[in-house]
C-alpha cells in the first residue's frame, strides 16, 4: 500500500516531469526570477557590516560603548592617527611638516580642531590624532584626502595613516568589487568542473544556469528579510550565501542528473524516467537540504551577532537551491530531452536494470569489491589515517591579531606597527573606563595601581555631568596575552570602587568578551547541531545504529580536517584562527559532510531491501561513487573560491571546509562508512526490519513504471 509520503513524492515528481507540467514550471520560474532579479541586485544596500564586529548587548565592552554613545554623543567619530617616523631622529623640518599637516587636517576633524603632535620618548616619531567628522561617505572622502596628503614625504621620513577611520577605509578598499569577483570565481570553478564531469558541450550549462537563478532567488529573499524583518546581513554572510547556493545546488543537480541518466536506460519515455528519478532522489536531497538548513538555523542559539546572522541567510540559500534543483532543473532537462547528454547519450535498454548498471562503474566496482572483501582492515586503516591527520591541530591557535587580518599589507596596519615600535603598545587603542562622575577620583586611583597600565589619563566629564571617561594606556600591544590579563585586572580593580558603576571597554576588552561569547556559543551550538543531524538521520534511515555510525564518522572527519588544515595553514602562514572559525567550520563540515553519507546511506538502504545487506552496500557504493565524488570535488572547489577574498578568516574558512569535504568524499564515504556497515552487518539497520534475521531481500529488482502525468 502506498504511504502518504510516497504519494506526495509521486505527486511532486509528476509536475516538473509531466508533459504539460514541465512548461508550467518553466513559466513559473521565469515569472519568479523576473520579480526576484531587481531585488537581488539591492542586497548590498542592506548590508550592515557593523555586525561583523559586534558583541552581544550584555557584554561589558558593548555596555561601555552604549554608555559612551549616550554620555558623549558628540565624540563618537572614528579616530584617524597620522604617524611620522624618522629612524635617525626627527628634524626641525619634520616637526614643521607635522605642524603644517595639523592645520590642514583641522578641516576634516570633528569640531575643527586637531591636538598638537605627540612625540615619542626616543625622539623618532610624532603622532597626530583626531576624530574624523561627517557621515560615512564624507569620512571616506576625508580619509582619501588625508592619505594623499601624507604621500611622498621628504627622504628618510616615513608616514602612514592608522586608527579606526583608516582601518574602516582599508576594509572598504579591500572589498571593493569583491562580491562580483567571488561570484565570478565561484561560477567559473563550477563551470569548469561540470564540463569535466559531463564531457558534454551543452549539459553543464543547465545546472550552472539553474543554480545561478537559485542564487538570485536566495539573494532577493534575503534582501526582503533584511529590509522588512530585521535580518542582519553582512559581507561575510552574503559571501557564504553565494558559495553555499552554488556548491550545494550543483551537488543536488549532480545527484539528480545521475539518477535521471540511470532511469533513461530503463524507460523509453523521458518523462517517466524523470518522474522515477525525482521520486527516488527526493528523500536523499530533501534530507540533505533539511540537515544543512536546520543545522544553520541552530546558529540562532549563538550570542555572537555575526554567527547568529549567518544561520537564517544560509538556510534561505539552501531552501532556494533545493527548490530550483527539484523543480526547475528537472523541467528543463525533460524539455530538452536526451540529446543534452551528447556525445554520451543514454539509450533505452529493457535489460538495463539491476546489477547490470554497475558494469558502467568500473573503478567504483573495484573499490566496492576491495571494501567488501576486507571491511575491517579498511575501516581500521582509514580511521587510523584520520586520527593521524588530527595531530596537525597542534599547529593551530585561536585568536587572530588585528594586524594579521588582511592577506596583504594595508596602510592602517603599517601605521600601527610604526606606532608599536616607538610608543607603549596600547597607545593607539587604550582601554576606556566609563564611570560615575562622583567616583572619578577613586576609579582613576584604582586604575593606576594595576600592573601593566602604562598611563591613566585625566577624567573627561560628560556634558550632563553624570559620567566620566578615562583613557588607560596599556604597556603591551592590545591583542597580546599580557594586555588581556591587564584588562582583566583593570576590570577587577575599577569594579571594586563603591558606587563607581565602572565599565571597561576598548579593543582589548572587546577581545576578552568576544572570546567568552564564542566559548559560550561553542558549548550551546555544537551539541544542538549534532542532535539535529542525529534526529534527521534517524527519521531518514528508520534506524538507530546507522545514524550513530554516520554521526561519529563526520565528527572524526571534522577533527581530521582541522588537523590537515592546520598543516596547510601553517605552511601558508595563517595558523592563528579567527575565534569564530572553529564553530562555523564545524557546522558546515558536519552538515555538508553528512550529505555524502546521506546520499550513500539512502541508496544503501534501498539496495539492501532489494539485494540484502552484503550485496546492497557495495552496490550502493558502486553506483553512487562517481556522482558523489564529483559533488564533493565541486563543493570543495566552490568553498575554495572564498580564498579570493583579501581576509585571512575567509582563507582559513576556504582551506578548512575544502579539506574537510575532500576527506568526507574520498575517505569517509568511500571507505570508512561502507566498511563499517559491512563489518557490522545487518545490525547497521537496527531496529528496522532490515536488521531482523527473518528479513529476505526481493528476488529481483523492481522496475518502476510511473504513468506520465500532466
Amino acid at each position: 500500500m502506498t504511504t502518504t509520503t510516497e504519494t506526495a513524492r509521486k505527486g511532486l515528481a509528476g509536475i516538473p516531469s509531466g508533459r504539460r507540467g514541465k512548461y508550467a514550471m518553466l513559466v513559473f520560474w521565469l515569472v519568479l526570477i523576473a520579480a526576484a532579479g531587481p531585488l537581488a541586485i539591492k542586497l548590498t544596500e542592506v548590508q550592515d557590516n557593523d555586525a561583523l564586529g559586534a558583541l552581544p548587548a550584555t557584554a561589558e565592552a558593548s555596555r561601555a560603548v552604549h554608555r559612551a554613545e549616550e554620555a558623549f554623543p558628540d565624540s563618537q567619530k572614528p579616530l584617524a592617527v597620522a604617524v611620522y617616523v624618522r629612524e635617525s631622529g626627527l628634524t626641525d623640518a619634520d616637526r614643521a611638516r607635522a605642524e603644517a599637516d595639523r592645520r590642514a587636517f583641522s578641516r576634516y576633524a570633528d569640531g575643527g580642531q586637531v591636538s598638537p603632535p605627540v612625540p615619542s620618548e626616543d625622539g623618532q616619531a610624532l603622532l597626530l590624532s583626531f576624530p574624523v567628522g561627517g557621515d560615512a561617505d564624507q569620512r571616506a572622502e576625508a580619509v582619501a584626502d588625508i592619505k594623499d596628503h601624507l604621500e611622498n614625504p621628504p627622504a628618510g621620513l616615513k608616514t602612514a595613516l592608522t586608527g579606526p577611520a583608516a582601518a574602516e577605509d582599508d576594509v572598504f578598499d579591500a572589498f571593493a568589487g569583491m562580491d562580483s569577483a567571488l561570484l565570478l570565481a565561484t561560477a567559473a570553478t563550477v563551470a569548469l568542473l561540470l564540463l569535466i564531469t559531463y564531457r558534454s558541450p551543452v549539459l553543464w550549462l543547465i545546472p550552472l544556469i539553474t543554480v545561478a537563478l537559485a542564487n538570485q532567488l536566495a539573494s532577493a529573499v534575503v534582501y526582503l528579510l533584511a529590509k522588512h524583518a530585521g535580518l542582519a546581513v553582512d559581507f561575510q554572510s552574503q559571501s557564504i550565501l553565494t558559495v553555499l547556493v552554488f556548491g550545494v545546488g550543483v551537488d543536488y543537480a549532480l545527484l539528480l542528473i545521475a539518477r535521471y541518466r540511470e532511469e533513461l536506460r530503463r524507460h523509453a519515455d523521458r518523462h517517466a524516467a524523470m518522474a522515477v528519478a525525482l521520486r527516488r532522489s527526493y528523500g536523499a536531497i530533501g534530507a540533505s537540504a533539511a540537515t544543512v538548513a536546520i543545522g544553520l538555523l541552530c546558529l540562532l542559539a549563538a550570542d555572537l551577532p555575526s554567527t547568529r546572522g549567518l544561520g537564517p541567510v544560509g538556510a534561505v540559500g539552501i531552501a532556494a537551491a533545493f527548490l530550483a534543483m527539484t523543480t526547475l532543473l528537472p523541467a528543463v532537462l525533460v524539455i530538452f530531452g536526451r540529446w543534452l547528454f551528447w556525445p554520451f547519450v543514454p539509450r533505452y535498454s529493457p535489460d538495463a536494470v539491476g546489477l547490470d548498471v554497475a558494469a558502467e562503474h568500473g573503478v567504483w566496482r573495484r573499490i566496492a569489491g576491495f571494501v567488501g572483501r576486507r571491511p575491517r582492515p579498511v575501516w581500521l586503516g582509514t580511521a587510523a589515517a584520520l586520527v593521524a591527520l588530527s595531530f596537525g591541530i597542534g599547529n593551530l591557535s585561536i585568536g587572530l591579531p588585528g594586524d594579521e587580518t588582511f592577506t596583504r599589507e594595508v596602510g592602517s596596519i603599517t601605521g600601527q606597527r610604526m606606532i608599536e615600535a616607538h610608543y607603549p603598545g596600547g597607545t593607539v587603542a587604550p582601554a576606556e573606563i566609563l564611570a560615575a562622575a562622583g567616583s572619578a577620583d577613586q576609579v582613576v586611583a584604582a586604575a593606576r595601581t594595576v600592573p601593566g597600565v602604562a598611563e591613566v589619563g585625566e577624567p573627561e566629564p560628560s556634558p550632563d555631568g553624570r559620567w566620566v571617561r578615562v583613557a588607560a594606556v596599556l604597556a603591551a600591544t592590545p591583542d597580546s596575552d599580557a594586555a588581556l590579563a591587564t584588562v582583566e585586572r583593570l576590570r577587577d580593580a575599577v569594579h571594586g570602587v563603591p558606587d563607581g558603576q565602572a565599565l571597561v571597554g576598548g579593543d582589548t576588552a572587546y577581545l576578552i568578551d568576544e572570546e567568552r561569547t564564542v566559548s559560550r556559543d561553542n558549548r550551546i551550538v555544537v551539541p544542538l547541531v549534532l542532535a539535529v543531524v542525529f534526529v534527521i538521520l534517524v527519521l531518514l534511515l528508520r534506524a538507530l545504529v546507522a545514524p550513530l555510525l554516520l554521526l561519529a564518522s563526520v565528527v572524526l572527519s571534522y577533527v581530521a580536517a582541522m588537523g590537515a588544515a592546520g598543516l596547510v595553514l601553517d605552511a601558508m602562514g595563517y595558523p592563528k584562527l579567527f575565534v569564530g572559525i572553529p564553530l562555523q567550520t564545524f557546522l558546515f563540515l558536519v552538515a555538508l559532510g553528512v550529505d555524502y553519507t546521506i546520499f550513500l546511506a539512502t541508496r544503501a538502504r534501498e539496495e539492501t531491501a532489494r539485494l540484502g545487506h552484503q550485496q546492497g552496500v557495495p552496490h550502493a557504493l558502486t553506483v553512487t561513487g562517481g556522482v558523489i565524488t564529483s559533488a564533493g570535488v565541486v563543493l570543495a572547489a566552490t568553498f575554495g573560491a572564498l580564498s579570493v577574498l583579501p581576509l585571512v578568516p575567509s582563507v582559513q574558512t576556504a582551506v578548512i571546509i575544502s579539506v574537510g569535504v575532500l576527506l568526507d568524499t574520498f575517505l569517509i564515504r568511500s571507505l570508512l562508512v561502507p566498511a563499517l556497515a559491512l563489518d557490522l552487518g545487518p545490525r547497521t539497520w537496527w531496529p528496522s526490519a532490515l536488521a531482523r534475521p527473518a528479513f529476505r531481500p526481493l528476488a529481483a529488482p523492481p522496475v518502476e513504471r510511473i504513468p506520465v502525468g500532466s
